[in-house]
């Protein structure tokens, strides 16, 4: 006979934190949201830790290297999805560590022999002012000269213009040289009254820009995530089929973490490949996704280094619709940390859970990381926002972005699927769809994080640590709901 389990599989909206006592010492200032990524033992620290408790979702319409440069400078992670080419994957990777907080690879090149028209033209591709002037046109070229807004005036000068003709030369340049610090750099750029300083080395071969404007923007990021050599930290989606082929090359592009994406996680398949990938690379590499203590549990003694927690949740997501298959998202939260502390009293080693799915509201994630989650992840959330990949377009009055799940015809993404020999989806498992456009994801996450804040501060805990252990949670009826929003007025935006 089958196990059928009385409990209901409940949602996160199904639940309320109480409020604890806040002292003095609380304030939303004071909360530290740093959290472990990796497992670690008893007495040690993790490998590699967040700081702050969110990664962005392994989705080809969420995680490129854009949305990971952005996420990583606010502190959180992204893994940059991996159902693309094994050589763009590990591009993507290389893009975000080689980008430097403040030193900005070049991405508007051009040689003496353009002319005015494709300055113009550059500009309107990608909406910067400043262009190197390379010997080959490239962002790693000699540089011999810069080309800005003032060194052109288009109702004088003809189209066909050679940049060489009104670039400022080198000679005229202020530069640094490769290895200088930031604060070097910013130091040079005020001191001179400059917009940006090149940074070359030796071989005169461009390597940065440093701009007058991040200098703000560099000193509003003081969480930035990064590994040893101040680097960025970024993550990378695996499959259960390429594996052998594609970790090899995202560990040369110097990943820092991987993710096995998998809609189900306790399977043989995904055994094999995280047994594998310990056993020949030394790189930490999550498992996932289950929703009990059996799948978790499966996942560690294969040795993942997290384990990821979650089926059907996402708002893509339609796997539960179409088979069957899946867990109210508290509920798998809650018995996984469970199975998670109980192995971690037995044998002082701690694995990080993830909490995949499931989150509508900020206070969500509160709750996901009171009911014992280290960390969630999110696929809708980072779609919204100007860094993430997908298509901006206008639906009557509005901006919406292009937001589809893996499991849609349209990622084509079966590799995710362990479907035995077949390499097709006979059926979808995720949706194609718009969100609402949001804007700069720093500009949003700053508003969730401050909310998360708050709330930590309400249940009197300065640390996730502290949260998961002194939280006080209820269970909330359909008409309780119904009491915490507005009612029993008419909203002045109605009128209109």
């Amino acid at each position: 006979m089958a196990i059928i389990y009385p409990d209901v599989s409940r949602t996160f909206s199904e639940f309320l934190l109480l409020p604890n006592l806040t002292t003095r010492d609380c304030t939303p200032t004071s909360i530290d949201l740093t959290t472990p990524l990796v497992k670690y033992s008893s007495g040690n620290k993790p490998g590699l830790k967040l700081n702050i408790p969110i990664v962005s979702a392994i989705m080809q319409s969420v995680s490129n290297d854009t949305l990971a440069i952005a996420l990583a400078r606010t502190g959180g992670l992204s893994f940059i999805y991996g159902s693309q080419s094994i050589q763009t994957q590990a591009d993507m990777v290389r893009k975000v560590k080689k980008h430097k907080s403040g030193f900005v690879v070049s991405d508007s090149n051009v040689s003496i022999n353009h002319t005015l028209k494709d300055v113009i033209a550059m500009k309107e591709k990608t909406g910067h002012s400043t262009i190197a002037v390379t010997h080959d046109g490239t962002a790693s070229g000699k540089l011999l000269g810069i080309v800005t807004g003032r060194d052109y005036r288009l109702s004088r000068d003809p189209l066909d213009k050679k940049v060489s003709e009104f670039m400022t030369p080198f000679e005229e340049l202020r530069v640094g040289q490769l290895g200088i610090t930031l604060s070097e750099a910013n130091d040079i750029i005020w001191e001179y009254k400059l917009n940006s300083l090149p940074i070359i080395d030796k071989e005169q071969r461009l390597h940065y820009l440093v701009f007058r404007k991040d200098y703000d923007d560099h000193k509003a990021n003081p969480e930035q995530l990064l590994d040893p050599q101040k680097r960025l930290v970024v993550g990378a989606g695996i499959n259960t089929r390429d594996y052998k082929e594609r970790v090899p090359e995202l560990i040369n592009s110097e990943v820092d973490v991987l993710c096995v994406d998998s809609s189900d996680g306790f399977t043989e398949y995904q055994r094999d490949t995280i047994k594998y990938i310990k056993e020949n690379h030394d790189i930490k590499v999550g498992g996932g996704n289950v929703v009990d203590k059996e799948g978790f549990m499966y996942l560690v003694e294969s040795g993942a280094d997290f384990v990821k927690v979650g089926i059907g949740g996402g708002s893509i997501c339609i796997t539960r619709e179409q088979k069957g298959i899946g867990r109210g998202q508290a509920s798998a939260v809650i018995e996984v940390a469970k199975a998670r502390d109980e192995y971690y009293e037995k044998t002082g080693i701690y694995i990080p859970i993830c909490s995949d799915g499931g989150i509508v509201h900020d206070y969500h994630i509160v709750l996901a990381l009171a009911m014992g989650a280290d960390f969630v992840m999110m696929g809708r959330y980072f779609a919204r926002f100007d860094e993430s990949p997908n298509k901006k377009v206008k639906r009557g009055n509005s901006y919406v972005k292009e937001y589809w799940g893996e499991g849609s015809n349209r990622a084509r993404n079966w590799q995710r699927y362990d479907l035995g020999e077949s390499a097709n989806l006979k059926f979808e498992e995720g949706v194609d769809s718009y969100v609402p456009y949001a804007g700069k994801l720093k500009d949003n996450l700053d508003v969730t994080l401050s909310k998360i804040r708050s709330t930590m501060s309400s249940c009197g805990a300065k640390s996730i640590k502290e949260l998961q252990e002194t939280s006080r949670i209820t269970v909330v009826s359909s008409t309780s709901l119904i009491e915490g929003g507005a009612h029993d007025v008419i909203l002045k935006e109605s009128e209109y």
